[in-house]
């Protein structure tokens, strides 16, 4: 019997090629995900161990604590007190103390360097031979002075700087110059993941980051023969073990790589996904391929049976076939991701992201995984039709070609895919009637939904299809009535064929929807609730603004309104509560607050407003009175001045004087300044503000356009990725349909030859197997588009709350384009079919049993 199915797998080569095809997608987006990962989280955890060379003991600072009444309490940081302490120890090679923060360089045209969050500024610590162990210098040395500072190369490269020229340097606050005192190469990882690395004399570095005299970490060497375990021992007493924390180099090493494995699993869970989607599109290919082959070997299968074969054994013979299909599938999808992993490699570094080099992982388990999944998903996916052809009576089989499904195991299917679908539609309301909390219960009713459409797809297909019926014989004639016909013929088959599509236009189709209405949104929020010119921000989220920002633009010559939005927060209880700081003289100018009770002239009276949600949860009125404990610990009243409506996303639930926040906190975050100019927005006016900030590479002056494509940017990046998904299912749902539509030829080839005798030429056969194949996937594709619809609303009640003036809106454009390209699929699938029924010689096909 084996040998059988492996005879069966040789002749159906370009059937099974498709299958092979869809499960090779799927295979190669798993392998290609583990390679990739394995292969960096490898790369990165030999590259964090290296730059732990030479160090046996790591001691790292969590900064001053809070006490029970909120207020800071201890040193800052590690002192130099420490550090000599622990210099003296007996089996101390060297000590060096490390403090960082952010830095930016610009370049020629003020352009920021690299990637803002990657952007690192740390202080060059020599040891006793006047060297950096973590630096290799190219040109020049570290810096010696309050004045100089070193480059990592590639950054001095990008930016056309050489030792001795003048550097503008950002950090939070004003930009200053410095003479580049040398340029180096590091395996730190800020600089591999693209960004830059400044070098500042110690003082500098401290005064800019810390605090002089102390340290952010303390890296510690041993002595010839000194043991780390040791060292570790006499070095814990030095320390407040509270504020700070000591480790071997070797269990930094450890945990810095289990780290990066953990940040590593996000990327690689979202590359999974789309695997995991693709192999479950490709399971609808793999049935219908081997349904197909088992209807077509019905009498030789019952011959087998004939002459001795047993049930189990015709089984076997089907699920042996899918076997020896699964594990090619595997070797080439195993081959296909190890070539994959490599692109990505290579795309991600045209991005500018400088991945650490090392070989490609493939790890054994990645190898099992391939193979494990290959096999799984053909051979359970050819189970259905394999206990079907074990169930085939031999004198049934021999007296017909093509058996339908009987009228009970549809009966059956109906009911049960009702019941699901019924219990997916009742969660999908119960996380409605939840609001913000239903969200995951809506995702959980949504795989119901779809699964109960999947299994109702052949009751659906008949009543759908045949709807459309009379439009086709309109427009087409004979050759669309029998289309029509046709594509309900097998409502199986045609179920499985557009479930694929239905899938994929089902997320596609959800995404968007909530895309185009959340980028609406925001659209009006920036349009209608934002009145300033510009917003100053720290490029990429990189951090605080300073407080000298708002400062140095409210003195500055053509700005007429200034406010800063500082976050913070109180205390009321035991609940914390964020707060927002602002100008009030000048806040109500810079963004369009609509006041529903009280005035917001009361913030200037020290008076704070909160928002209608918080108000209205509790319990709060113009006029009453908060008890809070603010940031630094103390304690004060708060009387309510005026109730606004929601800004998510502008503002806080709780808007007060700034002047008071800061009072009460110390390093306060400023995240954003609105700035209002003479003349309002310009390039000349955007210049200005530019200039004022001194040209600060670190800061960016985004316009009110800059700021609805910063907000949708999130959105776009999520709506690209349901794409591809949508590319992937199309590829899939292609072979799918050629699938469908070669089965459909093969068991009508009699009635081909007879349409052919009695006067339907080849161009109306052809029309007629196009119009099959579309008819196939618009039903998918609708249906796709209707769940889809039916879900994005469904999530978007849960948002409607929390995102100002949300308003569910329809991409009728987007629609269209996905009903376009479904058609598009079924004109393409059905090149080869038809082309095949066209060239069929009718006295052949009418002799065909």
């Amino acid at each position: 019997m084996f040998r059988t199915a492996l005879r069966n797998v040789l002749a159906h080569k370009a059937r099974l090629l498709m299958t092979v095809l869809a499960v090779t997608l799927g295979v190669a987006f798993v392998s290609g995900t583990l390679v990739f990962t394995d292969t960096l989280s490898t790369s990165l955890s030999s590259q964090s161990a290296k730059s732990y060379d030479g160090v046996a003991v790591s001691v790292t600072s969590y900064g001053a604590l809070r006490n029970e009444e909120g207020q800071k309490e201890g040193d800052p940081g590690i002192s130099q007190a420490t550090l000599d302490q622990v210099k003296n120890l007996k089996g101390v090679g060297a000590v060096s103390g490390r403090v960082s923060g952010f830095a930016g360089v610009g370049d020629e045209d003020g352009r920021l360097i690299g990637s803002g969050w990657a952007n690192k500024g740390s202080n060059y610590a020599p040891a006793k031979d006047g060297k950096d162990p973590r630096y290799a210098f190219t040109e020049g040395a570290g810096p010696a002075g309050a004045d100089e500072i070193a480059l990592d190369r590639a950054t001095a490269t990008t930016g056309g700087y050489e030792v001795g020229d003048r550097v503008r340097v950002a950090t939070n606050g004003p930009v200053k110059e410095y003479t580049l005192a040398g340029v180096f190469t590091t395996e730190d990882g800020s600089v591999n993941a693209g960004g830059s690395l400044v070098l500042f004399d110690t003082s500098v570095a401290q005064q800019l980051y810390l605090q002089p005299g102390f340290y952010d970490e303390l890296s510690v060497g041993a002595a010839s023969g000194a043991s780390a375990d040791q060292l570790l021992a006499e070095i814990k007493p030095l320390l407040d073990a509270e504020s700070t924390r000591a480790q071997t180099g070797t269990e930094l090493a450890a945990e810095q790589a289990k780290n990066i494995e953990r940040e590593m699993s996000g990327m690689s869970t979202m590359l999974l996904a789309f695997a995991g989607i693709s192999l479950f599109v490709g399971v609808f290919l793999i049935y219908n391929t081997f349904t197909m082959l088992v209807t077509q070997r019905t009498k030789e299968l019952a011959l087998l049976r004939a002459v001795g074969a047993n049930r189990g054994q015709v089984m076997r013979s089907v699920l042996a076939e899918a076997l020896v299909v699964g594990a090619l599938s595997a070797a080439v999808g195993l081959a296909g991701g190890i070539g994959l992993a490599v692109a990505m490699r290579s795309v991600i570094g045209s991005f500018g992201a400088k991945l650490p080099a090392g070989d490609l992982v493939i790890a054994p388990g990645t190898v099992v995984a391939a193979l494990v999944i290959g096999v799984l998903v053909t051979t359970l996916a050819a189970l259905v039709p394999a206990w079907r052809t074990g169930r085939i009576s031999p004198v049934a089989a021999m007296g017909s070609a093509h058996l339908p499904a009987s009228a009970k195991s549809l009966l059956l299917r109906n009911v049960l895919g009702s019941l699901i679908t019924l219990g997916g539609l009742g969660t999908v309301f119960l996380g409605v009637s939840m609001a913000s909390d239903g969200r995951m219960v809506i995702g959980a009713g949504a795989a119901l939904l779809l699964l109960g459409m999947i299994v109702l797809l052949p009751l659906l297909s008949k009543p759908v299809i045949s709807g459309v019926r009379p439009l086709l014989q309109k427009a087409f004639g004979v050759p669309g009535k029998l289309a029509a016909q046709n594509a309900v013929r097998n409502p199986r088959r045609t179920a499985v064929t557009a479930a694929s599509l239905a899938i994929g236009l089902t997320l596609v189709t959800t995404m968007s929807v909530l895309g185009v209405t959340l980028g609406k949104a925001v659209d009006r929020m920036s349009t209608d609730k934002l009145t300033a010119d510009y917003k100053v921000s720290m490029s990429g989220g990189i951090g605080g603004l300073d407080k000298s920002v708002a400062e140095t633009l409210a003195a500055s010559p053509g700005i007429k309104a200034v406010s800063p939005q500082a976050e913070g927060y109180f205390k009321i209880g035991d609940s914390f509560r964020s707060a927002s700081g602002v100008n009030p003289a000048t806040i109500g100018r810079l963004l369009n607050i609509e006041v529903l009770s009280g005035s917001l002239d009361s913030l200037g009276k020290g008076e704070v407003a909160v928002a209608e949600s918080t108000a209205k949860k509790q319990g709060l009125s113009v006029g009453s009175a908060l008890d809070v404990t603010y940031d630094d610990g103390r304690k004060g009243a708060l009387k309510i001045g005026a109730v606004y409506e929601d800004l998510e996303g502008l503002l806080s639930p709780y808007v007060l004087d700034n002047r008071i926040l800061a009072e009460h906190t110390e390093d306060q975050y400023i995240r954003e300044v609105y700035v209002s100019t003479v003349g309002g927005e310009s390039k000349a006016n955007q210049q200005a503000v530019v200039d004022a900030l001194g040209k600060n590479p670190a800061m960016t002056v985004a316009t009110r356009q800059d700021m609805r494509n910063e907000m949708g940017g999130i959105v776009n990046t999520a709506l690209n990725i349901m794409y591809g998904l949508l590319g992937m299912a199309l590829i899939i749902s292609v072979l799918g349909v050629v699938n469908t539509l070669a089965m459909s030829v093969f068991e009508r080839t009699q009635e081909i030859g007879m349409l052919r005798a009695i006067g339907l030429d080849r161009g109306r056969v052809k029309n007629m197997i196009r119009l099959e194949a579309v008819v196939i996937s618009l039903f998918g594709a609708v249906l796709g588009v209707v769940i889809g619809v039916f879900l994005a609303w469904a999530v978007g009640t849960t948002l409607a709350k929390t995102v100002p003036d949300y308003e569910l809106i329809l991409p009728y454009d987007r629609i269209g384009i996905f009903l376009l390209l479904a058609a598009v699929v079924g004109v393409l699938a059905a090149l080869w079919p038809a082309r095949s029924a066209a060239r069929l010689n009718m006295l052949t096909a009418i002799k065909t049993e």
